[in-house]
């Protein structure tokens, strides 16, 4: 049996944070603002899990009034949606992710990112694909005001091989 997820999140750009995009700081002048890291490919893969299982979004499990989350790792987030695919006998097929910034370029950040999230999902590197893309100076995200992230996600039954 197969599930499948979509996940979208977005944060707006400020000055004063870390710009944390799939768990690499990436240098530039803003970051994203929000009650954790604000990391939105992260936040839209965890909606994208979430969504295959049927488990609501990420706010139903890590409201922002929750203390406890306060500048909290988006990686600890992921590891918990993790746990709940595991727990309803599914595991990752893979997924694709798409970033949406004007600025910075995000090109040689990729590599990194597709690493680190193999890692955190316990898959190969192969199952997993991030992409950037700009708007051409359309949009919020082409203002520079914000930057968005959309995730589809392949869930299998933990007895399928990939």
């Amino acid at each position: 049996m197969i599930r499948i997820g979509h996940g979208y999140d977005v944060h707006t750009l400020v000055s004063g944070r870390d710009l944390i995009l799939g768990g690499v700081t990436i240098p530039y002048p803003l970051g994203l603002l929000g009650h954790s890291d604000a990391d939105v490919l992260v936040h839209a893969l965890c909606d994208a899990l979430l969504g295959a299982i049927g488990a609501g979004d990420i706010g139903k499990h890590f409201p922002d009034n929750d203390a406890s989350f306060k500048g909290i790792d988006s990686f600890k987030l992921l590891a918990t949606v993790l746990e709940k695919v595991a727990l309803r006998g599914y595991r990752l097929g893979n997924f694709d992710a798409t970033i949406i910034a004007q600025r910075p370029k995000l090109a040689p950040f990729i590599p990194l990112m597709r690493e680190k999230l193999a890692i955190a999902c316990g898959c190969s590197i192969e199952q997993v694909n991030v992409k950037a893309t700009t708007t051409e100076e359309l949009g919020f995200e082409g203002r520079g005001e914000g930057i968005s992230a959309h995730a589809v996600v392949l869930l299998v039954a933990a007895g399928i091989p990939t």
